[in-house]
């Protein structure tokens, strides 16, 4: 059985990633008519060499970086380069991230989606889907030394760098940070593995060197970040939340040194804490 083509839909504007909305508020016993802006939310697909992958809802916002990113992260393609051709359409029902792989990798693609097992549309379904979702991370190797001021400064610098986050108060920000070049790149969206896969391929794309600087989140961390920071090959990952006890172990097992719950008052090191140094100390956390 061959692959579906792609949903032929007419072809529109790509939409803005936020919009001013008409709203009623509420506050201290008042009521005052005013607008909000709100972050957008949209459908995009990932298709490769025209077969539909996937479908995830995101800000349409750094889309290119996203079809990149999302490619990495899930091991469709190993290095940017592979993905040949990619080209945004706007539907009017969506967005297609219109990508064309090197013939091995879709070959590797194809090769997957007979393993799976299943219906459509499930979810994970069969013994290769929950190995794909616990897969063992890439070992990460980077040997950098970050100071508790460092990670406070770098930290500090997501929220003046985050312009729709101002704007709305609705999305989430991945950052990549370097302690010679500060703040390197930022992505955002409504999402957080979709700005964590945002900011992949924008430094993929760009080919930016990852082993001296540290992924920093506004969100919480679960195992997919970790995974997702592990093929970005940064040795530090911070985090404004907890993360969970199987992102931990995760961390552990690929070598990140995990550093979340960072707020303006500290943080709590996880894993991995000889990479930070605390008071002129350094951490003692394996």
């Amino acid at each position: 059985m061959t692959d579906p083509e792609p949903i032929e839909t007419q072809e529109a504007s790509l939409p803005a990633p936020s919009v001013a909305v008409n709203r009623l508020g509420y506050r201290h016993g008042i009521a005052t008519p005013g607008e909000r802006t709100v972050p957008e939310e949209t459908a995009v697909s990932m298709t490769y060499n025209r077969s539909s992958h996937a479908v995830m809802m995101a800000t349409p916002a750094d889309l290119e970086d996203f079809a990149v990113g999302f490619s990495l992260s899930e091991g469709i393609v190993e290095r940017a380069s592979q993905v040949t051709e990619l080209e945004i359409v706007a539907h009017t029902l969506g967005v297609e991230a219109r990508m064309w792989l090197a013939e091995d990798r879709m070959e590797a693609l194809n090769a997957r989606r007979r393993n799976i097992l299943g219906p459509s549309g499930c979810g994970l379904c069969g013994l290769d889907s929950l190995e794909a979702a616990m897969r063992r991370p890439v070992r990460v190797t980077g040997d950098i030394r970050l100071s508790a001021a460092q990670i406070s400064e770098a930290m500090a610098a997501l929220y003046p760098a985050q312009a729709l986050n101002r704007a709305t108060s609705a999305v989430h920000g991945a950052g990549f940070w370097h302690p010679e070049r500060g703040l390197v790149a930022l992505r955002e969206d409504l999402g957080r593995h979709n700005a964590l896969d945002k900011l992949v391929g924008a430094l993929a794309r760009a080919r930016v060197e990852t082993s001296g600087g540290a992924v920093l989140l506004t969100s919480r961390v679960s195992v997919e970040m970790v995974q997702k920071a592990a093929v970005l090959g940064a040795p530090v990952l911070v985090a404004v939340s907890a993360p969970s006890a199987l992102a931990i172990r995760t961390a552990q097992a690929a070598g990140i040194t995990l550093v979340a719950v960072a707020r303006g008052d500290g943080f709590e090191v996880f894993t991995h804490g000889a990479r930070i140094e605390i008071g002129g100390e350094i951490g003692h956390v394996a």
